[in-house]
Protein backbone atom coordinates (compact mmCIF):
# COMPACT_ATOMS: atom_id res chain seq x y z
CA UNK A 1 0.00 0.00 0.00
CA UNK A 2 1.57 3.70 -0.94
CA UNK A 3 1.46 6.04 1.75
CA UNK A 4 -0.87 8.98 0.92
CA UNK A 5 -0.55 10.67 4.75
CA UNK A 6 1.11 13.76 5.07
CA UNK A 7 4.92 13.63 6.23
CA UNK A 8 5.93 16.89 7.40
CA UNK A 9 5.59 18.28 10.59
CA UNK A 10 4.75 21.84 10.93
CA UNK A 11 6.38 24.62 13.16
CA UNK A 12 4.24 27.40 13.60
CA UNK A 13 5.55 29.66 15.50
CA UNK A 14 2.98 32.53 17.11
CA UNK A 15 4.23 35.85 17.83
CA UNK A 16 8.01 37.06 17.71
CA UNK A 17 10.33 34.12 15.98
CA UNK A 18 13.27 32.47 16.81
CA UNK A 19 14.93 31.13 13.66
CA UNK A 20 17.55 29.73 15.80
CA UNK A 21 15.34 28.21 17.60
CA UNK A 22 13.11 26.33 15.05
CA UNK A 23 15.79 25.38 13.55
CA UNK A 24 17.13 23.45 16.94
CA UNK A 25 13.71 21.97 17.12
CA UNK A 26 13.52 21.14 13.60
CA UNK A 27 16.62 19.00 14.10
CA UNK A 28 15.23 17.14 16.99
CA UNK A 29 11.97 16.26 14.63
CA UNK A 30 14.24 14.80 12.24
CA UNK A 31 16.61 13.06 14.33
CA UNK A 32 13.33 11.49 17.09
CA UNK A 33 10.53 11.22 14.56
CA UNK A 34 12.16 10.98 11.58
CA UNK A 35 10.34 13.61 9.68
CA UNK A 36 11.31 16.86 7.39
CA UNK A 37 9.69 20.11 9.10
CA UNK A 38 8.60 23.02 7.19
CA UNK A 39 7.99 26.45 9.33
CA UNK A 40 4.68 28.13 8.49
CA UNK A 41 2.88 30.64 10.73
CA UNK A 42 -0.74 29.70 11.06
CA UNK A 43 -1.70 32.03 13.60
CA UNK A 44 -0.72 36.00 14.47
CA UNK A 45 -1.98 36.46 17.87
CA UNK A 46 -3.83 33.59 20.89
CA UNK A 47 -5.49 36.72 22.41
CA UNK A 48 -8.86 35.03 21.39
CA UNK A 49 -7.75 32.28 24.46
CA UNK A 50 -6.93 35.14 26.78
CA UNK A 51 -8.88 34.58 30.51
CA UNK A 52 -8.68 38.19 32.08
CA UNK A 53 -9.46 36.33 35.22
CA UNK A 54 -5.93 34.43 35.59
CA UNK A 55 -4.08 36.76 32.50
CA UNK A 56 -2.73 33.72 30.88
CA UNK A 57 -4.13 32.24 27.80
CA UNK A 58 -6.33 29.01 27.96
CA UNK A 59 -4.03 26.52 25.03
CA UNK A 60 -7.07 23.92 24.75
CA UNK A 61 -8.91 26.32 22.21
CA UNK A 62 -5.64 27.47 20.53
CA UNK A 63 -4.76 23.75 19.48
CA UNK A 64 -8.01 23.47 18.16
CA UNK A 65 -7.70 26.34 15.89
CA UNK A 66 -4.09 25.11 14.91
CA UNK A 67 -5.37 21.47 13.51
CA UNK A 68 -8.07 23.36 12.07
CA UNK A 69 -5.41 25.25 10.61
CA UNK A 70 -3.53 23.11 9.36
CA UNK A 71 -2.28 22.94 6.04
CA UNK A 72 -2.73 19.45 3.81
CA UNK A 73 0.88 18.64 3.93
CA UNK A 74 0.79 18.54 7.58
CA UNK A 75 1.53 15.32 9.67
CA UNK A 76 1.74 17.37 12.81
CA UNK A 77 1.49 21.38 14.04
CA UNK A 78 3.81 21.92 17.12
CA UNK A 79 3.15 25.69 17.58
CA UNK A 80 5.42 28.17 19.60
CA UNK A 81 4.67 30.70 21.61
CA UNK A 82 5.78 33.32 24.33
CA UNK A 83 2.95 33.39 26.15
CA UNK A 84 1.90 31.98 29.76
CA UNK A 85 -0.55 29.19 29.21
CA UNK A 86 -2.82 27.29 31.39
CA UNK A 87 -5.42 24.70 31.37
CA UNK A 88 -8.49 24.84 34.21
CA UNK A 89 -6.70 22.19 36.62
CA UNK A 90 -3.45 23.63 36.53
CA UNK A 91 -1.90 26.81 37.29
CA UNK A 92 0.05 26.68 34.10
CA UNK A 93 1.58 24.18 31.55
CA UNK A 94 5.00 24.33 29.29
CA UNK A 95 3.05 22.84 26.48
CA UNK A 96 -0.39 20.58 25.52
CA UNK A 97 -1.17 18.24 23.01
CA UNK A 98 -3.84 16.74 21.61
CA UNK A 99 -3.00 12.73 22.79
CA UNK A 100 -3.25 10.94 19.19
CA UNK A 101 -4.17 14.19 17.34
CA UNK A 102 -3.06 16.41 15.39
CA UNK A 103 -1.76 19.54 16.88
CA UNK A 104 0.44 20.33 19.95
CA UNK A 105 2.24 23.40 21.50
CA UNK A 106 4.85 24.72 23.55
CA UNK A 107 5.39 27.71 25.33
CA UNK A 108 8.67 29.62 26.15
CA UNK A 109 7.08 31.73 29.14
CA UNK A 110 7.95 29.99 31.89
CA UNK A 111 11.02 28.01 30.64
CA UNK A 112 12.55 31.27 30.92
CA UNK A 113 12.76 30.79 34.86
CA UNK A 114 15.64 31.52 36.72
CA UNK A 115 17.74 31.86 33.33
CA UNK A 116 19.30 35.57 32.09
CA UNK A 117 19.03 34.72 28.39
CA UNK A 118 22.39 36.79 27.90
CA UNK A 119 24.07 33.75 29.72
CA UNK A 120 22.10 30.91 29.78
CA UNK A 121 20.61 31.03 26.03
CA UNK A 122 21.99 26.91 25.43
CA UNK A 123 19.91 26.03 28.98
CA UNK A 124 16.84 28.12 27.45
CA UNK A 125 17.39 26.27 24.12
CA UNK A 126 17.38 22.85 25.48
CA UNK A 127 14.32 23.46 27.62
CA UNK A 128 12.22 24.62 24.62
CA UNK A 129 13.32 21.92 22.55
CA UNK A 130 12.78 18.78 25.18
CA UNK A 131 9.67 20.42 25.74
CA UNK A 132 8.58 20.56 22.24
CA UNK A 133 9.66 17.13 21.01
CA UNK A 134 7.84 15.64 24.77
CA UNK A 135 4.86 17.18 23.61
CA UNK A 136 4.98 15.97 19.70
CA UNK A 137 5.53 12.48 21.47
CA UNK A 138 1.82 13.05 22.68
CA UNK A 139 0.58 13.66 19.45
CA UNK A 140 2.10 10.25 18.67
CA UNK A 141 -0.05 8.33 21.64
CA UNK A 142 3.14 8.46 24.03
CA UNK A 143 2.18 9.20 27.49
CA UNK A 144 3.72 10.51 30.52
CA UNK A 145 6.50 8.39 31.39
CA UNK A 146 7.79 7.32 34.85
CA UNK A 147 11.15 7.12 34.08
CA UNK A 148 12.25 10.73 35.17
CA UNK A 149 14.78 10.78 32.77
CA UNK A 150 12.98 9.96 29.81
CA UNK A 151 12.03 13.12 27.30
CA UNK A 152 8.26 11.98 27.62
CA UNK A 153 8.44 12.48 31.98
CA UNK A 154 6.12 15.13 33.34
CA UNK A 155 7.96 18.01 34.69
CA UNK A 156 5.72 20.19 37.47
CA UNK A 157 9.07 22.60 37.63
CA UNK A 158 11.79 23.18 35.04
CA UNK A 159 14.46 22.17 37.47
CA UNK A 160 12.82 18.64 36.35
CA UNK A 161 12.98 20.14 32.91
CA UNK A 162 16.59 20.05 33.03
CA UNK A 163 17.01 17.06 34.42
CA UNK A 164 15.58 14.72 32.24
CA UNK A 165 17.43 14.36 28.90
CA UNK A 166 16.46 14.60 25.96
CA UNK A 167 15.98 11.07 24.82
CA UNK A 168 13.17 8.47 25.06
CA UNK A 169 13.70 6.11 27.43
CA UNK A 170 13.78 2.36 25.83
CA UNK A 171 10.40 1.78 26.61
CA UNK A 172 8.62 4.73 25.20
CA UNK A 173 10.94 4.72 22.08
CA UNK A 174 9.57 1.30 21.61
CA UNK A 175 6.00 2.87 21.54
CA UNK A 176 7.25 5.39 19.49
CA UNK A 177 8.67 3.48 16.83
CA UNK A 178 5.20 1.13 16.70
CA UNK A 179 2.80 4.23 16.18
CA UNK A 180 5.05 5.60 13.65
CA UNK A 181 5.02 2.11 11.65
CA UNK A 182 1.24 1.95 12.49
CA UNK A 183 1.15 5.53 10.92
CA UNK A 184 3.14 4.59 7.74
CA UNK A 185 0.90 1.58 6.84
CA UNK A 186 -2.12 3.65 7.01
Amino acid sequence: MINTQPQKVIISPIGKRDDELIELIAAEIESVFGHKTESIPLLDSVDFAFDPVRRQYHSTPILEKLSELAPSQAMKVLSIVQDDLFIPILTHVYGEAQLGGRACMVSTYRLREGLSLAGNRDAYQRRVVKEAIHELGHTFNLRHCRDSACIMHYCHTVEDVDRKTGQLCRYCKVLLEDELEIFSKS
